[in-house]
């Protein structure tokens, strides 16, 4: 008997769990969806743009995220196919809250994402830097 092939994991759906780890501060779990050489470039990063390279990088990322005082929320999510059926690009939004405190922001938040064999390969992530370190700076 021969095997099926299995379909690959849609980029729809990798950045739909993404943004679901965000939000639930699973940020572990976030750093797994992406390739073990993927790229993420921050070009709105402060004081000048970013990039991320591997895997592990990411995951470091995202460890100083969970230690920070963010709790993000996810909402009015556009996700737009494009002619190449890897790449995605999201348009969305975080509504942030400070811990210990009553500072709230809102960052509107685009990103265009290649995913490869149901993993991120590459990212371009364009946030709202400004909203969010405005709101840490009180």
């Amino acid at each position: 008997m021969t095997a099926m092939p299995t379909s690959p994991v849609a980029p729809r759906a990798v950045f739909e769990r993404l943004i679901g780890d965000i939000a639930a501060r699973r940020w572990h779990t976030a750093a797994d969806l992406y390739a073990e050489d993927a790229v993420v470039d921050i070009l709105f990063a402060p004081p000048q743009p970013g990039r991320l390279e591997g895997r592990e990088t990411i995951r470091a990322h995202f460890t100083a995220a969970a230690a920070g005082p963010l709790s993000l929320e996810v909402y009015d999510v556009t996700i737009h196919d494009t002619t190449d059926p890897e790449v995605i690009v999201a348009e969305f939004w975080y509504r942030g809250h400070v811990a210990g405190s009553d500072r709230t922001f809102e960052a509107a938040n685009v990103q265009v994402i290649r995913v490869r064999d149901g993993l991120i390969a590459w990212s371009r992530d364009y946030h709202n830097h400004a909203a969010i370190a405005a709101a840490l700076a009180g």
